[in-house]
């Protein structure tokens, strides 16, 4: 085989893939896509293994770890998510919005500096969801 030989198209994301990895032992590639999906493809025979389904808006980061059992991908969502790859099962999600979505309309007693900070944290107000 040439160096420059094409050996698989790899096909099945419904938009842009941003990111692509390789397991540390290159058996494995990882995709990460705008369709919020990521993808575990077999190298060697270009079959799609896993579909890994978690996040609500793009994925443009993926990474395996050292050992190769767990993946970790970035979302536009602000999350990060961690993953079991023999399973496909999300392990750990990290997030720095603890108050995504939590509605705070009517609450009593806080103070303007406290809304804010809670704004900053994903909190809304009717309004802005």
């Amino acid at each position: 085989m040439k160096s420059d030989e094409c050996i698989h198209i790899l096909c099945g994301h419904d938009y842009w893939i941003p990111s692509v990895a390789f397991s540390p032992d290159s058996k494995i590639l990882a995709s990460g896509g705008n369709d919020k999906k990521i993808k575990l493809w077999d190298v060697n025979s270009g079959t799609c293994l896993k579909t890994l389904q978690g996040h609500s808006h793009w994925v443009d980061s993926v990474a395996f770890s050292a050992d190769g059992q767990t993946l970790v991908s970035g979302s536009w969502d602000e999350t990060i998510k961690l993953w079991n790859v023999e399973t496909g099962e999300c392990l750990k999600t990290l997030k720095d919005r603890p108050y995504e979505r939590m509605n705070i309309t009517g609450v009593k007693g806080l103070t303007g500096a406290e809304i804010a900070t809670l704004k900053a944290l994903g909190a809304v107000e009717d309004g802005e969801m």
